[in-house]
């Protein structure tokens, strides 16, 4: 047997997880230094014998063949004791079980586990077996606790070797959670995963040991495993889902309509030649072929597909329902006042003010029985305002607003640097600006902005000065709105404008909006498609200027839910968890990586499809472009959207936001210096920069090991060539040739599911929640200057422009429940499956540094948005920015950056 294990510790790298107390004299000796001392205790050696393996090149893996070296003495029998952990359900499941487990042939009751060895059986070359073991509910006490443990036996041969993995056989009739499997406690097995009766899935469950191995390196017992889980990954394309499977797949955009309810429900599909898009996880509803393009959505009464391990935990399921509840109760009395009113435009800007709480505490019972009778407008007046309280909203805390309540110029020119969507502001090198559309359909390219329109607000400077000092910049909605208008305009409720912003960098650090162009598609060349409007000199022109503003930030908001936050973010990221579950085997050190930040995605991105993406869904009904949203976003990635320039530093060079400067930190020079998200953002992108090299260059010391890597290549080249088909044949796609390649890649879709996610989508009711200052639509268009409707009542017009009441209220508790942290929700920097590297110190050092290091930047931004040098996060009524800042408690907070898309 000492022969056995040697030979199993040269080809495993054998170490203090491998330890069994049962099989030695001493309870706390180590299994490794028991069975041949001259490994385990030369501790230089043992470290020498690690750092050879892994510097071993692919060649030399596959050469070796410890077969040679098999025992030939008879082995011993030896029992193994496993401790089983379980998730707990209600009682009545448990009783249902037991009801099985008492009334079923014994051949077809219990769990039936087996262990199977990292080595094999020279004789038969096949991996080293335990003798199944049968675990029955009936024979183990039932519990109220979260957890339950049972203990379970194995027997083994003296000569099995190192347990590497376990099969798991549910024989009754009810799925079961298995959260973890542990040998001897020490061996460790984190399953996390549902396992479903046989009679529903025949195949074996299979559970790897919390060990990484490239495919090149796994031990030979477990090589057949390993390409055995992916195939169930992957399935076989046929057939209708069922929501106990685990198959991973794609398909186009093609469940977000249904005209089965009528002709206004059509959508067109996405994805495909003529309308390029991502590929989606496929649920399954067309069984002959995963690429149709027929719109087949779910059934009403039916959950959407997902994969049975990426269904929602319940806490997350409930905490969802709750934030629907409040919602329903906020909008009650503004829709009980709606109900009573003859109009449903807002009338004044106290009723807006009046949804959100006093910020004093409150604690009334409702008495129902006082007013419930009465009539409508009665009863709203009987409601004590004490009771109302209950009711409303907790104020936004992320902008400030004038004494008009509407936008402050200079928290206009804030929030493009560091609110809820930082990403759109673009240095202007081009004065007049240009458009990129066709100018026979589209009118001419050039802008309708003049020199005379900005020269007076540039502080002395002449245009083409401004623009030689990079002083001026653009927020541009132009060209990605202006093909849409006609159409959107024509809707009736939805009336808007392409959009072009310009503003001018102030001395001290700020943006200051000095022009804003708003267009039309020309209708004929006697009627004017484009007005320009400065800063006001007059009560008039202040409310134009206030309607002008208000357009952009309604444009604003569209370009960041539909393109910032839904396609660069969670549409784009799908395609390669997908590829990640289906070409990377659970033991793939890059798998083990990423497995935290691919948490609960594929669920949040099916609820969308249901809900809020779908046709007549949430996003239509609130947002600009209406039924052609999904045609804006695809349209953005037909022409926009480049992975290469996803991640931070070259999103910033792209926009002219920051320049090359290997002097600077972050080797970038940022032109607006004070630029809250960037400069936040920068740090959580080194640390994330400095792990991942770390890790890669522990795992791929040499390019063969990346470029021979058979599933990490299959993994990269299917999220390119699958799942962004429609844009493969792109020549901007980075190579994956070396482990700097790699360490971009993996650094880009962290950060991207981590920090960038975080800072588009936890801010959504502290910088959405006041609608005068953020409206996500308009139901106006900009009026003439002599308009005498509008000259009668400017504020009204302005008023009028806004959605209704009832609008307002549902929009913002939708805001409410996007912005909320689960209780359960995991942050950047911590992570709860370190086990997950078997004692891989190196690693386990280089995730605690990463963890202390996110604690630093906390403290960093916590002083910077101390800091009164700093007008962009600091001053008074500037509320800081928090969006960045990596922990979080429960709730909508403003702040917290978790492990994954996880809303």
């Amino acid at each position: 047997m000492a022969r056995t294990m040697e030979r199993l510790g040269s080809f495993m790298v054998m170490d203090k997880y491998f330890s069994f107390p049962s099989f030695t004299k001493s309870k706390d000796s180590d299994f490794t230094t028991s069975l041949f001392p001259s490994l385990g205790n030369n501790k230089r050696s043992h470290q020498k014998m690690m750092r050879k393996l892994r510097t071993t090149t692919v060649a030399a893996l596959i050469v070796y063949n410890p077969i040679m070296e098999a025992l030939e003495e008879k082995p011993m029998k030896l029992i193994i004791t496993a401790d089983v952990t379980l998730r707990n359900g209600d009682m009545e499941y448990w009783e249902k079980m037991l009801h099985f487990s008492n009334n079923t042939d014994p051949s077809h009751r219990g769990v039936v586990f087996q262990l199977v060895s990292t080595d094999i059986d020279p004789r038969t070359m096949q991996a080293n077996l335990s003798i199944e073991a049968t675990l029955e509910w009936s024979k183990s006490n039932k519990t109220e606790a979260k957890q339950v443990t049972y203990k379970v036996e194995f027997q083994v041969d003296s000569n099995f070797g190192v347990p590497g993995a376990i099969t798991v056989i549910n024989k009754y009739h009810k799925e079961f959670y298995l959260e973890s499997f542990t040998i001897e406690g020490v061996v460790h097995f984190a399953c996390n995963s549902w396992v479903q009766p046989d009679k529903i899935h025949p195949d074996k469950r299979i559970f790897f040991f919390n060990k990484a191995y490239l495919p090149c390196q796994t031990p030979l017992g477990l090589k057949e495993l390993r390409e055995v889980e992916l195939e169930q990954l992957r399935g076989d394309r046929k057939g209708v889902r069922k929501l106990s499977d685990r198959i991973y797949d794609y398909d186009v955009y093609n469940d977000l309509g249904n005209p089965d309810r009528g002709m206004e429900y059509s959508r067109p599909t996405l994805g495909g030649e003529n309308c390029p898009y991502p590929r989606r996880c496929r649920t399954g509803h067309h069984p002959n072929n995963a690429d149709v393009s027929t719109e087949s959505p779910v059934n009403e009464q039916t959950p959407m597909y997902v994969p049975r391990d990426e269904a929602l935990d319940d806490s997350k399921t409930k905490a969802v329902a709750a934030g629907k509840l409040k919602g329903l109760l906020k909008n009650l009395i503004p829709t009980l006042r709606n109900a009573s009113m003859n109009s449903d435009s807002i009338k004044d800007f106290s009723e807006i003010n009046s949804l959100y709480k006093r910020r004093t505490p409150l604690g009334v019972q409702l008495p129902i029985e006082n007013w419930s009778r009465l009539p409508l407008p009665s009863m709203l007046t009987k409601i004590p305002q004490s009771i109302k309280e209950i009711y409303k909203f907790d104020p936004p805390n992320g902008i400030s607003r004038g004494a008009s309540c509407c936008l402050r110029d200079d928290e206009f020119g804030r929030l493009t640097l560091r609110g809820l969507n930082p990403l759109s502001i673009e240095r202007l090198k081009i004065f007049p600006p240009v458009s990129k559309l066709n100018p026979s359909i589209y009118g001419p390219q050039e802008s309708s902005l003049k020199e005379e329109h900005i020269s007076g607000y540039l502080n002395g400077m002449t245009v083409q000065q401004a623009l030689e000092e990079k002083k001026l910049f653009i927020l541009d909605y132009h060209d990605i709105y202006l093909p849409f208008l006609n159409r959107i305009n024509a809707l009736g409720e939805r009336k808007a404008h392409a959009t072009r912003t310009i503003f001018f960098l102030t001395p001290l650090g700020t943006l200051k909006p000095i022009a804003i162009e708003l267009s039309l598609p020309p209708m004929d060349m006697n009627s004017p498609s484009r007005q320009v409007v400065t800063p006001p000199v007059d009560d008039t022109t202040y409310w134009l200027w206030q309607l002008a503003k208000a357009h952009v930030s309604s444009n604003d908001a569209g370009a960041h839910q539909l393109i910032h936050h839904w396609l660069r973010v969670h549409t784009c990221m799908e395609p390669f968890i997908i590829a990640a579950h289906r070409q990377l085997s659970v033991m793939h050190p890059v798998y083990k990586l990423l497995k935290p930040h691919m948490r609960d995605t594929l669920a949040i991105n099916a609820q969308a499809r249901e809900v809020l993406v779908n046709a007549k869904g949430i996003i239509e009904c609130y947002f600009t472009p209406e039924k052609y949203c999904m045609e804006i976003t695809q349209s953005a990635y037909r022409d926009w959207w480049r992975f290469d320039l996803e991640g931070l530093p070259a999103d910033l060079i792209r926009r002219g936001l920051a320049e090359p400067d290997p002097t600077r930190k972050h080797g970038l020079r940022l032109l607006i210096e004070d630029y809250p998200y960037a400069n936040d953002g920068l740090l959580i992108w080194s640390a994330i920069e400095t792990l991942v090299r770390t890790y890669v260059n522990y795992y791929y010391p040499e390019a063969s090991l990346v470029q021979y890597d058979t599933e990490l290549q299959a993994c990269y080249n299917e999220f390119i060539n699958v799942g962004h088909a429609d844009v493969s044949h792109a020549d901007w796609w980075p190579k994956l040739s070396t482990p700097e390649d790699l360490t971009s890649f993996l650094t880009t879709i962290l950060w991207i599911v981590t920090a960038q996610h975080a800072a588009l989508n936890f801010g959504q009711y502290h910088y959405g929640g006041y609608i005068p200052v953020r409206p996500p639509y308009m139901r106006r268009l900009l009026p003439n200057q002599g308009n005498a409707n509008f000259l009668a009542d400017p504020q009204g017009h302005f008023l009028s422009s806004l959605p209704s009441l009832p609008e307002t209220t549902y929009f913002m508790s939708v805001l409410d429940i996007l912005s909320t942290h689960a209780t359960d929700e995991q942050y950047i920097g911590g992570r709860k499956d370190l086990s997950a590297w078997g004692g891989d110190t190196e690693i386990i050092e280089a995730f605690y540094k990463f963890s202390m290091e996110i604690k630093k930047i906390e403290k960093e931004i916590e002083r910077r948005n101390a800091d009164p040098k700093l007008s962009n996060r600091c001053g008074p009524g500037i509320a800081p920015y928090e969006l960045l800042l990596p922990s979080s408690g429960p709730g909508v907070t403003g702040r917290g950056v978790p492990n994954s898309i996880s809303i």
